[in-house]
């Protein structure tokens, strides 16, 4: 790994968390070779060879047990991370040379803003999706001490106490590389959620499981597809629309069958 050398005396540090990432996390270690200063990695119990392939690019690698708490997984990076600046990245993502040039140019001089926002490209079978709503911004830089994560989830919230910019460039996002690979991450992210909203419950209605089954998974078709526009997107977007109802669809059956076993349906 050629690890940046500190410039202007302003220095970053790449925060990956990862769980069994051997087939991805090279392409996005390699993205960040003359970029950042040093990469911590925040393993969440990998039986893969994700933790030597980290230590061989010279990350420095934690081993931490997230239990479905993304949001801390992230805050222990940045606690271990050293650098001026926080690039929070994802194993299954790429910076690209336009997007580390005008990183480059933001933290030189970020006048009052505390982080920025990058565009995510998401790719699916390798096809650039453009529509349907996730070509969007999202924060991925932030200045050590002003950011981070609350709550205890898989779908972290990052809190910021500033101004935030934008960065006009691209960071390339691989979820899925089959539909295997969809089913595979769908049933580890389903079972967390469906522990952490029965976890404080008592009772949850028919009525708004039935609702969510139906007519919700029916609105957020048309809003992905038809509204978002991922037509446009030919028969990527249309898969795309119908797996990201998909995932809800199961999650709340698996909702729907706890409830049941433990007594928390009400008619």
């Amino acid at each position: 790994m050629d690890i940046m050398k500190k410039e202007d005396n302003i220095s970053i540090s790449a925060v990956i968390i990862t769980k069994n990432e051997e087939n991805k996390i090279k392409k996005c270690l390699d993205s960040l070779k003359n970029l950042v200063n040093e990469i911590i990695i925040i393993d969440d119990l990998s039986y893969d060879n994700t933790v030597k392939i980290c230590k061989e690019y010279g990350a420095k690698v934690i081993v931490n047990e997230s239990k479905g708490n993304f949001d801390r997984q992230r805050n222990l990076g940045i606690e271990n991370a050293t650098g001026d600046w926080i690039l929070q990245m994802d194993a299954d993502e790429i910076v690209t040379e336009e997007a580390k040039e005008k990183i480059k140019e933001a933290i030189k001089d970020p006048k009052d803003f505390v982080a920025f926002k990058l565009k995510r490209l998401n790719f699916f079978f390798d096809h650039p999706l453009r529509y349907g709503g996730v070509y969007d911004y999202q924060i991925k830089l932030f200045k050590k001490g002003y950011a981070y994560y609350i709550g205890e989830s898989i779908h972290e919230t990052l809190k910021v106490d500033g101004k935030i910019g934008s960065i006009d460039a691209d960071v390339l996002h691989y979820p899925y590389f089959s539909l295997n690979t969809f089913i595979n991450k769908l049933n580890f992210y389903t079972d967390i959620e469906t522990e952490q909203f029965l976890k404080d419950k008592q009772k949850i209605s028919f009525k708004e499981i039935k609702y969510r089954l139906t007519w919700k998974a029916l609105k957020l078709f048309w809003k992905l597809y038809i509204k978002k526009k991922g037509y446009k997107d030919g028969m990527y977007g249309l898969i795309w629309a119908i797996i990201n109802v998909i995932g809800p669809e199961i999650r709340w059956l698996k909702i729907w069958e706890k409830a049941l076993k433990e007594g928390k349906l009400e008619s």
